[in-house]
């Protein structure tokens, strides 16, 4: 038996605002949206165009306030080709949250307070 991952959820209270914010910061493309027939939820999978893996941004129609993230020690990581490049457009786009030199990598910020990890490809 083998197990492989089909896509990571995460919940959003503005769904185009997000998907704006991983377009622009991560380059991940919208692969296909589903909508509640009676309009409660919409979910939009996500996807770097490279692995069968998706980000899944869930937003309902009745969640009031933000989402209670708790200290943020949860978090999903993505290696990228040029990380100064990618440190360049995340600092400009105002999004770096936190950095740890020592270890090469960062951490970003989406719209919804999720924290999101940056690292150069693995050698």
């Amino acid at each position: 038996m083998k197990f492989t991952l089909g896509h990571t959820n995460i919940n959003v209270c503005d769904l185009e605002k997000s998907l704006e914010f991983y377009k622009s910061a991560l380059g991940l493309d919208c692969a296909r949206r589903h909508k509640a027939a009676d309009g409660s939820f919409e979910l939009a999978f996500i996807s770097d165009g490279s692995s069968s893996h998706m980000l899944e941004l869930t937003w309902l129609r009745d969640k009031e306030g933000p989402y209670e993230l708790g200290d943020n020690e949860s978090h999903i990581a993505f290696s990228v080709d040029d990380y100064d490049a990618a440190h360049a457009l995340h600092e400009k786009m105002g999004c770096i949250c936190y950095e740890n030199k020592g270890m090469g990598l960062y951490f970003i910020e989406d719209p919804d307070g999720y924290w999101l990890e940056i690292m150069p490809p693995r050698k």
